[in-house]
């Protein structure tokens, strides 16, 4: 990977989807992510932009926007509980065919847990099962998480077996990591070093969630906040970002202005 540089850095944000390419252009941004539909819900995705997906594709491109998509939050295909690993499989499909319409560049999807009980082992199959089972249209960027006694992606040996069970599925090649630093920090993961044994468990990684935690390291809490105003190595957060050498999505408070700020805090930085 090549590092990143404060000229060469491409970063976006988290933003409304009712119009990704206006709240792009807002922050002067040449990359955007967002829901499609409820976060919270098992209800299909949902595009609400004016004239669609096709629209909206149309619209991104001429834009030169790329357009990155997060998975509601309830999908979990590694546990074991048939009543939400199969609900999870049919969501997930659903919105990897609606990033598709919208010619999305990826979508994101939290590794998810198994129950308490449980081998964790199982759910690593179970993630090989997924994407054996899931048309992949689009790449599929699996985010570490913050928290989980059985978390699939909360520590690196974790996220190492479940790229290790995911290599022996169809479409394993368009299987990719999202690293998250405010979940990598509160999960217990030193920022300085993340991007080496990341890279050592994945092969790769695709994609930055740049966030400051309001919570001490190792607190399993998921709590976002703006750049430099938060409990997280400030120094090692910038080399991350640096080290990774890929786009950066923030997903910070704040509007326009807000993000626009996070923005020159890390170019500043760089």
């Amino acid at each position: 990977m090549t590092p990143t540089t404060a000229q060469t850095l491409r970063i976006g944000a988290h933003v409304d989807q009712l119009d990704p390419v206006a709240e792009a252009q807002a922050r002067d941004t040449p990359l955007v992510q967002f829901f499609l539909g409820d976060p919270q819900s098992y209800k299909k995705p949902e595009v609400r932009y004016a004239g669609g997906a096709s629209a909206l594709r149309s619209a991104a491109e001429a834009a030169g926007v790329d357009l990155y998509v997060h998975a509601p939050y309830l999908i979990n295909v590694a546990t074991t509980n048939n009543r939400i690993r199969i609900p999870s499989r049919k969501l997930l499909q659903q919105h990897i065919d609606a990033a598709a319409e919208i010619g999305a560049t990826a979508l994101i999807v939290h590794g998810g847990h198994v129950n308490a009980e449980d081998d964790p082992d199982k759910g690593f199959d179970n993630w090989r099962k997924a994407v054996d089972y899931t048309d992949l249209k689009v790449p599929l960027l699996i985010e570490n998480t913050a928290g989980g006694g059985n978390a699939m992606a909360r520590e690196v040996d974790r996220i190492g077996r479940l790229f290790e069970a995911v290599s022996h599925a169809d479409g394993a090649d368009m299987v990719g990591f999202c690293l998250d630093t405010c979940h990598a920090h509160a999960g217990g993961i030193e920022l300085a070093t993340a991007v080496d044994r990341v890279l050592a468990a994945t092969g790769r990684i695709d994609l930055v969630h740049a966030n400051d935690s309001r919570d001490p390291f190792g607190s399993g809490a998921d709590r976002h906040t703006s750049f430099g105003e938060g409990q997280i190595d400030h120094e090692a957060f910038v080399e991350l970002v640096r080290a990774a050498g890929v786009p950066v999505v923030a997903e910070t408070p704040g509007g326009p202005e807000g993000h626009k700020a996070d923005f020159d805090w890390l170019r500043s930085r760089l």
